[in-house]
């Protein structure tokens, strides 16, 4: 969670920008009234309101709006985020779509100081929700959702898919579904499916249902450990746990998790009562686990 300690904008290309206190964000274009809002990657820039402090430590004495940034906010190191990333405040929705920029040599900061921190702290972004952002309102991140329903029927249209939208009717609002697919009881279809989400639409999550028992064709946890890079057992352990004190059928369950780069995949059962079950045993915790994969949060050590 960070919060919004400037506002910036600027009226033309090449003049400093001036905390303004709040902005009407457009989707697709960026602040009403910045000169560097358009049809382009690079419609708003955050920094890091960290950063600027350090930096301003160093003599450098820097108004809010220096660099160029349109956001500084306090409690993000952007620069550790990668491309992709989305980050929510209010209504408004950013995707990161650049890490840093090329700085010109010739700006007043660099010629003062030798330096300047645009280059590798800045951050820039797309809209891809509009609304209004004012200082002190709370950014945090948001995740991106991708769900696979394991089922020969579903797949064939013969049987209504009723647990994937129960797994999204159960998610926080700081996790949205980005894509969901219905896929035979084929470990290779399913793996395709799995490493579609990961790798082209750039899930922080992917969460299957069905396919995890002891029919033969029941291979979800097979086609997921064909694409995971490493096993995260304690999510899994922790779901049968969780959900024995509801049904002793519980500990037949086959399901799996894992990691494939920044993405965690999570095997979950097929009826709709027990994936909500299921994710109840997970929800609460799985956060840490996803800002440790986006390089956010600190190593688990506990007083």
């Amino acid at each position: 969670m960070g919060k919004v300690m400037a506002v910036c904008t600027s009226p033309a290309r090449g003049t400093q920008k001036e905390n303004i206190g709040r902005g009407v964000f457009r989707a697709g274009y960026g602040i009403e009234g910045d000169a560097h809002a358009g049809d382009w990657h690079r419609q708003v820039s955050l920094l890091s309101y960290e950063k600027v402090q350090a930096f301003n430590a160093r003599g450098a004495a820097v108004a809010d709006g220096a660099f160029g940034e349109n956001l500084l906010v306090d409690g993000f190191d952007f620069a550790r985020l990668p491309a992709g990333t989305w980050l929510g405040c209010g209504d408004v929705l950013l995707e990161i779509t650049q890490i840093g920029k090329q700085c010109h040599h010739g700006c007043e900061i660099f010629q003062r100081m030798g330096d300047c921190i645009m280059p590798r702290e800045g951050v820039f972004a797309r809209v891809l929700r509009g609304g209004e952002i004012a200082v002190g309102d709370e950014m945090h991140l948001v995740y991106k959702v991708g769900i696979v329903t394991a089922s020969d029927k579903g797949a064939a249209g013969a049987r209504e898919d009723r647990s994937g939208p129960a797994i999204a009717a159960r998610l926080p609002g700081d996790y949205q579904v980005v894509c969901t697919e219905i896929v035979p009881d084929d470990r290779a279809q399913l793996a395709e499916a799995l490493r579609r989400m990961c790798d082209e639409q750039g899930c922080n999550l992917v969460l299957t249902t069905g396919g995890t028992g002891f029919s033969p064709r029941d291979v979800t946890p097979e086609a997921t450990r064909d694409v995971i890079e490493r096993e995260t057992p304690g999510l899994s352990e922790a779901i049968r746990a969780y959900s024995m004190q509801f049904t002793r059928r519980a500990m037949l369950s086959r399901g799996v998790s894992g990691i494939r780069g920044r993405t965690l995949i999570v095997n979950l059962p097929g009826s709709p009562k027990a994936v909500q079950e299921s994710m109840d045993a997970f929800l609460d915790t799985v956060g840490h686990g996803l800002r440790l994969l986006l390089n956010t949060d600190g190593e688990c050590a506990r007083t």
